[in-house]
């Protein structure tokens, strides 16, 4: 499977780009803006997945574009942030003061905890994490130990809580999840550069104390 980590929009939102050359599928997380870059990774390829790790619009905004690419496609995003995907104040886009419309759009799947999503030879488990929002989760790839944790783990911190949905003690329990994956797991988040659950536990203040 291929990886590809493109950055977008004015907040640098990392979009995941996965593809697999055998059965020319390819699954898109967090798609922040529809970019020309995100446009090429795709060329020859059938997009099969939109996965969302949260609702925030820095996270969604590229859906809709997407969509009218890959008709077919499936947007999937957590039962409790399905509202981030009508509603400006859940989505933040109203405090960014973008239009209304561009953050309307609509799931296929409603995610829960545990669910299994079968892509080419691997799969996408749905680990819910609230805390920075309701609906945050991590998809985990077993198969090639690579979590993608949204903006619930960062290189060396943890995601903000402030906003509508957020919960700081929901994220600290949520980051327990993350400690029975082994050391070499590598971790996929949502903003800046990648990290290994070893080095969290190492090097993260909050992950530290956990472990």
């Amino acid at each position: 499977m291929n990886r590809i980590t493109l950055p977008l929009g004015d907040y640098g939102a990392n979009c995941y780009v996965l593809t697999d050359d055998a059965t020319r599928q390819a699954c898109v997380i967090d798609p922040g803006v529809l970019s020309e870059a995100l446009v090429r990774a795709l060329d020859g390829y059938e997009l099969k997945y939109i996965l969302l790790t949260h609702g925030h619009f820095d996270h969604i905004l590229g859906v809709n574009g997407l969509r009218e690419l890959f008709p077919a496609v499936q947007v999937a995003i957590h039962q409790e942030d399905e509202i981030c995907l009508t509603d400006p104040a859940y989505n933040l886009a109203g405090d960014a003061e973008l239009p209304e419309h561009v953050c309307r759009m609509k799931a296929d799947l409603l995610l829960t905890d545990g669910m299994k999503l079968p892509f080419a030879d691997t799969e996408f488990e749905v680990l819910h994490t609230p805390g920075h929002s309701r609906g945050s989760v991590c998809f985990v790839d077993r198969r090639n130990r690579a979590i993608y944790s949204g903006d619930t783990l960062f290189c060396l911190t943890v995601g903000r809580t402030d906003f509508i949905g957020g919960d700081f003690e929901q994220l600290m329990e949520s980051l327990h999840r993350f400690l029975p994956f082994e050391d070499d797991t590598d971790v996929f988040p949502g903003h800046n550069r990648a990290t290994t659950i070893g080095f969290e536990k190492k090097r993260n203040r909050y992950l530290r104390k956990m472990s």
